[in-house]
C-alpha cells in the first residue's frame, strides 16, 4: 500500500513550513528514516525523514511552496509501482519507471567530468551542494583552493578543517599556486556578473523581518573592550589534546568566552533580562536561568541554537553542548525548541578575520556579545613598579550590544570589565 508523506508539526506554535529542497526525485528508492526533503519554519530548518521504505512515486508540493501541517506532500508507493512525475521536476528531467537495482539510470544522470589542467587534481563531481564551514571557506580563499577538489569526511560529506588542511599537506598548494599565477595574468578569464532577481528564501525573509523589528524596538548602544587572551591561548595549547581525548570534543575558544560571559551575567543579571509588556504596562523580566544563544552561520542563513541553563554546566559540558548544537544546526538536525528561548547571545563575527562587529539584538534579549578576531599584537605591559615593556600578546576585541532602555552604559561597562578580568586572569581547571 502507498504511504502518504505529510508535512510534520515542528513545534506547538508552528502550523506551516516551506519545502526548501527535495532530496529525492520521483522514481528514487528511499529507505525508511533517510532524509527525504528539507523544510524551513519560523523556528528552524530541518531535514524530514521518509516514513517508510519504497519508491517515491509522487511529489505533490514543489520546492518553495509553503504548506500547512499534516498536508500530504508526497507519496511513497510499492516497489512495483511506476513513479508519477511532479510538476516541479517533470520539466527538468522526466522520471523513468524504476527498477531499484538498475545502475543505468544513475550512469545516465552522472554529469560529465569538468576538464581541468593535468597539474591540478580533478574536481570531485557530486550532485550535492558543497558543505563547509566559514573557516574552511576562508582557508580556501586564502590559498585559492577550489573546494570541489576536496572530499569531505564530515556529516553528509561536509568539508571540515582537517579535510582542507590534509589537502594542503598533500600538495594542494601546487594547484593554488597555479591559480594565484592565473589570477595575476592579464588574460585570465573572469566570472561573468549576472543581472538577476532571486527570491528571498524563507529563512532569509524571516531574518530580515526580525532584524528590522529589533532595530525598531530597541535603542541599540555598544561597549567595546579589547581583551588579552594570552593566558587562555597558552592554556588551550597545553590542554587541547588531553581535553579532546577525555571529553570527545575539540577545545575551541568559544567555551572559554561563554564561561566568562556566564560569570558576568550572574553578577549583573540586568544584562540577562528582557522587557515584558502586559496590558500596556512594561516591566523588566529578570530570568532565573541563563539560556545561552550561540549564533551559527549556515550556508543558507543564520540560526541561534540555545544552551539551556548554561550556568549549571561544567566547562566540559558547556564545550560539548556548544559543539553539539552547532553541528546539528549545520546538518539540520535541531528541534524547534532548541532554537528559541535564549536570554543572552554570543555571535562570532571574528571567525572571518574582522576586528569586531556591532550586532543587532536577538529580541527580546537585552544584550548580545560579538566576538572579534584573535590576533597577536604589540602591547605595553606595566609591572608592579610602574615599568613599561612591550610584548607580543594574543588580543581579541569584544563588543557588547545592549538595549539602552534597561541597560545603562555603567552596567554595560561593569559587565564587560568582569568578563575581561575572567579571561585575562583565568584560574579554573578545564580538563
Amino acid at each position: 500500500m502507498p504511504t502518504d508523506v505529510v508535512m510534520p508539526q515542528m513545534g506547538e506554535s508552528i502550523f506551516e513550513g516551506t519545502i526548501t529542497k527535495w532530496l529525492k526525485k520521483p522514481g528514487d528508492v528511499v529507505e525508511k528514516d533517510e532524509p527525504l526533503f528539507e523544510i524551513s519554519t519560523d523556528k528552524v530548518d530541518a531535514e524530514i525523514p521518509a516514513p517508510a521504505s519504497g519508491i517515491l512515486s509522487e511529489i505533490k508540493c514543489p520546492e518553495g511552496e509553503t504548506v500547512t501541517i499534516n498536508t500530504v506532500v508526497a507519496v511513497i508507493g510499492g516497489s512495483n509501482e511506476a513513479p508519477v512525475p511532479a510538476s516541479s521536476t517533470a520539466a527538468a528531467e522526466p522520471a523513468p519507471a524504476v527498477a531499484p537495482k538498475s545502475e543505468e539510470p544513475k550512469q545516465a544522470a552522472t554529469p560529465a567530468p569538468v576538464p581541468v589542467p593535468q597539474s591540478q587534481p580533478a574536481p570531485i563531481v557530486s550532485d550535492e551542494p558543497l558543505r563547509s564551514s566559514p573557516l574552511v571557506r576562508r582557508i580556501a580563499r586564502e590559498h585559492n583552493i577550489d573546494l570541489r577538489h576536496i572530499r569531505g569526511t564530515g556529516s553528509a560529506g561536509r568539508i571540515n578543517k582537517d579535510d582542507i588542511l590534509s589537502y594542503l599537506a598533500d600538495g594542494g598548494t601546487a594547484a593554488s599556486a597555479q591559480s594565484a599565477s592565473q589570477a595575476q595574468s592579464p588574460g585570465r578569464p573572469v566570472p561573468t556578473l549576472k543581472d538577476e532577481l532571486v527570491p528571498m528564501s524563507r529563512m532569509r525573509s524571516i531574518i530580515a523581518e526580525r532584524m528590522l523589528e529589533s532595530r525598531r524596538t530597541s535603542p541599540h548602544a555598544y561597549s567595546i573592550y579589547k581583551v588579552d587572551m594570552t593566558r587562555v591561548v597558552r592554556l588551550r595549547e597545553r590542554t587541547r589534546a588531553a581535553f579532546e581525548q577525555r571529553h570527545g570534543v575539540k577545545l575551541t575558544f568559544m567555551p572559554f568566552i561563554a564561561a566568562a560571559a556566564i560569570d558576568a551575567l550572574r553578577q549583573f543579571p540586568i544584562v540577562n533580562a528582557s522587557i515584558e509588556t502586559n496590558g500596556g504596562v512594561s516591566g523588566i523580566r529578570y530570568h532565573g536561568n541563563i539560556h545561552l544563544g550561540i549564533a551559527v552561520a549556515l550556508e543558507w542563513g543564520l540560526i541561534v541554537p540555545v544552551v539551556r541553563q548554561a550556568e549549571t554546566l561544567s566547562f566540559p559540558a558547556l564545550a560539548r553542548a556548544i559543539a553539539d548544537l552547532a553541528e546539528r544546526a549545520r546538518t539540520k538536525k535541531l528541534k524547534p525548541e532548541e532554537a528559541s528561548g535564549s536570554t543572552f547571545t554570543l555571535t562570532n563575527s571574528g571567525v572571518f578575520g574582522g576586528e569586531y562587529g556591532t550586532p543587532i539584538l536577538n529580541q527580546p534579549e537585552a544584550a548580545i556579545l560579538a566576538i572579534g578576531g584573535l590576533k597577536k599584537e604589540p602591547v605595553v605591559l606595566t609591572d608592579s613598579e610602574g615599568n613599561d615593556t612591550i610584548a607580543i600578546r594574543s588580543m581579541q576585541t569584544h563588543c557588547l550590544g545592549f538595549d539602552h532602555r534597561i541597560i545603562d552604559g555603567a552596567d554595560a561597562g561593569k559587565f564587560m570589565t568582569t568578563f575581561k578580568d575572567t579571561l585575562e586572569n583565568w584560574n579554573r581547571e578545564i580538563v
